[in-house]
């Protein structure tokens, strides 16, 4: 079996949405074909994912998908700038990747998961992810403004719950107490008391609505740093968070160990943290309980499974980042599905969304707070023939 083209595909979005998914589908002479994600369509970067999968496909051509390292060995090696760890080339390694991992198992006959080791489980809990924009809505729109009320969060998260949620995901800080959104909040090492009064509000709030046994997440996005990340801390370790993502940003290690000495809880980290190289630091210094590599941009499925091995080694657990078009989220049911150190998953507001869903042939939902593993040879994802229409396409040969 040999690679004869490489078609990219950027999907369209309707301006309610958070991100622009670029994918490719990798074609071989033998009729099978593989879907692959480059998951880098938050904010910017998904036109420029679109011409690195362009120039890294000739890379490709040719090769047997079957030998999956080498593969991925000669695009790291052959880019160039991938051996700097760059979000945009290693974002384009990983549609590649995935889409090869789709192809051995297609032609295998067998889910994913099965070539990954097999199951360790038949279902995976899951959380309610980024209830600062709500719960049971229609459309995502993020930037037009909503209420700035603890009573907002409270009710999304009441939403959620009944659901059949056990754990959602929040970040408190993203909007202002008038519902004005906000990129960040401070990178000068203070957080006004009136900030501060309002996010508290907002965790209290959420906890008093959830009760004791359901597991609050808090997301920061790197919006603070170390010193006004371990302001908000001190403020929740009164809520039983079960942990902390991106404090800050990742690009310091010895930073993000800061913040793990002065606060007691879990932290997580890894949607902008690219192949081992990237992780390893943070898994030497013991700064993280979790982390969170996003298989469309950290290496594809080669190197995600490779991260995952090197953090169960130092008894770090996993939970993937999903927050692109439903092939991420098949593709993270597989891994996850396949590692040991497996602690919960992300199901995204945006994948519940019609919009979101229509993207693709198959809906993967949760029922009561739960998932199940596609058991659909390859992936158990296709981009469905609407979305297709008005895609932008290219094929490389």
């Amino acid at each position: 079996m040999k690679i004869v083209s490489v078609e990219v595909i950027a999907l369209e979005k309707d301006s309610g949405c958070l991100s622009r998914p670029v994918l490719c589908r990798v074609n071989t002479d033998e009729g099978i074909t593989g879907l692959g994600e480059a998951a880098i369509a938050i904010g910017t970067g998904a036109p420029a994912a679109f011409e690195q999968i362009k120039d890294l496909a000739p890379i490709i051509i040719g090769m047997d998908p079957f030998w999956n390292e080498v593969i991925w060995e000669k695009m790291f090696r052959q880019s160039f700038w991938a051996q700097g760890n760059g979000a945009i080339v290693i974002a384009a390694i990983s549609a590649i990747d995935i889409a090869v991992w789709d192809i051995k198992a297609k032609a295998a006959g067998v889910p994913l998961y099965r070539l990954l080791g097999g199951k360790h489980r038949d279902k995976l809990r899951c959380y309610a992810s980024q209830l600062q924009f709500g719960w049971g809505v229609d459309k995502f729109l993020p930037f037009k403004g909503q209420s700035g009320s603890s009573e907002f969060y409270a009710e999304a998260a009441r939403k959620a719950v009944a659901e059949g949620y056990d754990a959602i995901k929040t970040n408190f800080m993203r909007f202002d107490k008038n519902g004005n959104i906000l990129s960040y909040t401070a990178s000068t090492g203070y957080i006004s008391r009136d900030m501060m009064k309002t996010v508290e509000e907002r965790i209290k709030a959420t906890r008093e609505a959830v009760g004791d046994d359901v597991d609050i997440i808090m997301e920061n996005h790197a919006m603070t740093d170390a010193s006004t990340a371990i302001q908000i801390g001190r403020i929740a370790r009164d809520y039983e968070i079960m942990f902390y993502e991106e404090g800050t940003h990742p690009l310091n290690p010895g930073v993000m160990k800061k913040i793990a000495d002065a606060i007691d809880i879990p932290l997580a980290t890894g949607e902008r943290t690219y192949t081992r190289w990237g992780f390893l630091p943070f898994l030497e210094n013991h700064s993280l309980h979790i982390i969170q590599p996003d298989i469309g941009n950290c290496g594809g499925i080669s190197e995600a499974k490779k991260i995952c091995d090197l953090a169960a080694i130092y008894d770090v657990s996993v939970q993937t980042h999903v927050c692109s078009s439903p092939v991420s989220v098949a593709v993270s049911l597989h891994l996850e599905a396949a590692i040991s150190n497996f602690v919960i998953h992300e199901h995204h507001l945006c994948n519940t969304l019609p919009s979101t869903i229509a993207e693709c042939k198959h809906d993967y939902q949760p029922k009561n707070g739960w998932l199940e593993i596609p058991e659909i040879p390859g992936h158990g994802q296709e981009l469905s023939d609407d979305a297709l229409k008005t895609a932008r396409i290219e094929t490389i040969k």
